[in-house]
């Protein structure tokens, strides 16, 4: 395990929150089961570069997980329902990312996309690099990482566009909408285009 790593390890590990988290996906029995984006900015962001991690403004626990058997939108929202069940407080969002290619053209336009083969493969075309991060615990509680482009724009507070995916447009609709240089100071917003 790498430095960056670590540093990461050491803020999730500090947040009894985000571990209970992901003690309950990775005891639901989703299979390749994740949590990544959003809940991973707002707690490193928050810690090292706003007032500390607040679990209750977080907006969606994105809980990513890997089931080509079943690519029906009932299943995402049966996954949803197990998390809920298992703890009610996190505002889960489950999404099998080997069913993305069957929904993703008509929820977000453009042409539809090929399949992702992995979890890691979805990951890496999430919308900024610095979201591009998922992590989940082992049987042993080692926490393991996805970052198909490294932990350094998460960990070093870098709000850049991934262009891999998201147009510049809808870039720029994100960029506005989490107002990041706002809500962390201290993070460097690099505009897209």
């Amino acid at each position: 395990m790498g430095r960056h790593e670590r540093e990461l390890g050491e803020l999730v590990r500090g947040s009894p929150w985000v571990l209970r988290a992901l003690a309950v996906v990775r005891d639901s029995g989703l299979p390749d089961a994740w949590i990544g984006a959003g809940t991973l900015r707002d707690l490193v962001w928050g810690e090292r570069y706003g007032d500390g991690f607040d679990p209750g403004a977080v907006r969606d626990v994105d809980v990513v997980f890997f089931d080509p058997g079943d690519l029906s939108r009932d299943n995402d929202h049966r996954a949803t329902a197990r998390l809920v069940a298992a703890w009610a407080e996190p505002p889960w969002e489950a999404r099998n990312q080997a069913a993305v290619h069957t929904w993703y053209a008509d929820t977000f336009g453009g042409d539809p996309i090929p399949p992702y083969r992995s979890v890691a493969e979805a990951v890496a075309t999430w919308p900024e690099y610095a979201t591009a991060v998922a992590v989940r615990l082992d049987a042993t509680d080692r926490l393991e990482v996805c970052a198909p482009y490294g932990l350094a724009d998460l960990l070093g507070g870098l709000w850049r566009h991934n262009p891999a995916r998201v147009d510049v447009a809808r870039s720029r609709q994100r960029l506005a909408r989490h107002r990041p240089a706002q809500r962390w100071p201290g993070v460097t917003v690099v505009e897209p285009g």
